[in-house]
């Protein structure tokens, strides 16, 4: 990507599209068009249309996203599937038609089949049924990779698709029901600690498997996807290695200082019993990532905390 180049991040404000301005500014690139959602409803079709055809962006990250844990999208599949689906199919076709040099969509890797072969392939997509709790999600992120896929067939249209494991870092979503795992984490302990309470509760059985990646790693391997791979195939991004929801809860309760107990919920859903993504065909390109999960923690806590410092 040229460095004077206009490049639209949608999502800026989000968990991935801050990160990824933050990379970019880091980087010299200045020519960021950026809306916020107030300035631009990515679901109304005419306004993105509009939008396009008036400014032109050559690279196009769409980070804009509905997004949540297992809560959030067993309580509103409906709103996950028929918002996610109208923002893919109306930034990537007005991309198309408008010029963008390339586009690159992010996924997720709970696009991938429940009980998959571990580490996860990106061939394995399509392979099994979906975990039920996220499977609207789910099928919203299959269609946007699938739409890139076929219009790079198509078209020609120069669109990569990336799936990142479990995202965590500053800018995340700290609701107490709406949120991921980890964030949803770092604010039930950090309450507790507040209050003395002397247990947590977590959800499931704690022997659920997941890894998670640092949201600037996800940038890191945006921009280097962006730079030097090609390929219509979509292409996994995470650390390699992943632990159980109970190994995660004690690192975090570390991280914020909780010294009670931490129970366990059987009766509430553990989710995709394992979900280590391969990243080898990533890692073949020459990208790792670089923030350990205790350094990731760290900050993420630490952005937290002066998040309820404005508030307060």
């Amino acid at each position: 990507m040229e460095r004077n180049a206009r490049i639209y991040v949608a999502g800026h404000r989000g968990l991935v599209g801050s990160a990824l301005t933050r990379a970019l500014a880091a980087q010299g690139y200045e020519n960021l068009v950026l809306r916020t959602r107030a300035e631009l409803d990515l679901c109304d079709r005419e306004a993105v249309e509009a939008f396009f055809a008036a400014e032109r962006p050559e690279y196009v990250f769409l980070a804009a996203a509905k997004v949540g844990g297992i809560h959030a999208n067993s309580t509103y599949p409906a709103d996950f599937i028929r918002e996610n689906l109208l923002v893919q199919c109306n930034v990537i076709d007005a991309a198309r038609r408008h010029g963008c040099k390339k586009f690159l969509f992010p996924g997720s890797s709970c696009i991938y089949p429940k009980f998959c072969p571990q580490p996860i392939r990106e061939e394995y997509l399509l392979s099994g049924p979906l975990e039920p709790t996220n499977e609207c999600y789910a099928l919203a992120k299959i269609a946007g990779l699938k739409m890139c896929a076929a219009y790079r067939a198509q078209y020609g249209f120069n669109a990569v698709s990336v799936m990142p494991t479990n995202l965590y870092g500053p800018g995340d979503n700290f609701h107490p029901e709406n949120s991921h795992v980890l964030p949803a984490m770092i604010r039930r302990f950090h309450e507790a600690g507040r209050r003395g309470a002397p247990s947590v509760v977590i959800w499931g059985t704690g022997t659920a498997r997941r890894e998670f990646l640092h949201v600037d790693d996800l940038a890191s391997a945006i921009l280097f996807i962006m730079r030097n791979y090609e390929s219509g195939e979509h292409i996994n991004v995470g650390c390699g290695n992943d632990l159980t929801i109970m190994e995660l809860a004690r690192a975090v309760a570390r991280t914020v200082g909780y010294a009670g107990d931490i129970v366990c919920d059987p009766a509430k859903p553990d989710g995709t019993p394992r979900k280590l993504l391969d990243t080898s065909r990533i890692t073949a390109l020459g990208w790792r990532p670089s923030i350990s999960l205790e350094q990731g923690l760290a900050d993420t806590y630490a952005w937290f905390l002066q998040q309820e410092e404005l508030r307060n």
